[in-house]
């Protein structure tokens, strides 16, 4: 009886083992993959946000030719994006949706983008530094450029 036991919590041991070692090797975040169009999701981050509290937004593909404008560099390779801005640029808001290739180093794109973007893009008005946000969900990335509502575009990121 004793022998059966002691097997059992050997490998009990072993299993735990072996998932703490898989955590460890993906870096101990697994990747996430966040499924919907950029069209959809980017809807979703604008729930619970009443609608006159926001400016009248416009959906914009990103594409080689207006790269650097949404996101400050052209050195990043993604698959698709959708950026969501005022239709009168006077207003300091820009939410933009990433999706690189499931190969890419997300940290080193956010990187690059934190680092480019501009927050004084529309020149007579800004956002605030401590109020632009990159972050990730899986190879989903979101850049969030707003003074009042970036926490809780974020915290709807986060739901998706």
């Amino acid at each position: 009886m004793n022998k059966k036991v002691i097997s059992i919590v050997i490998a009990v041991v072993v299993v735990v083992a072996l998932v703490v070692l898989a955590v460890m090797l993906m870096g101990n975040k697994p990747q996430e993959h966040v499924e919907g169009t950029l069209t959809d999701l980017m809807t979703k981050l604008y729930a619970n946000i009443p609608e006159d509290e926001l400016p009248m937004l416009a959906n914009t593909e990103v594409t080689a030719e207006n790269v650097e404008y949404f996101l400050g560099t052209a050195d990043v390779q993604y698959t698709e994006a959708l950026a969501s801005e005022p239709m009168m640029s006077s207003i300091a808001h820009s939410v933009v949706l990433v999706r690189v290739p499931e190969d890419a180093n997300v940290e080193e794109v956010k990187e690059k983008i934190k680092t480019n973007v501009d927050p004084v893009k529309w020149l007579c008005v800004s956002v605030d530094p401590q109020n632009v946000k990159v972050e990730n969900r899986g190879n989903l990335v979101v850049l969030i450029m707003d003074n009042e509502k970036a926490d809780q575009i974020l915290e709807n990121f986060n739901q998706l």
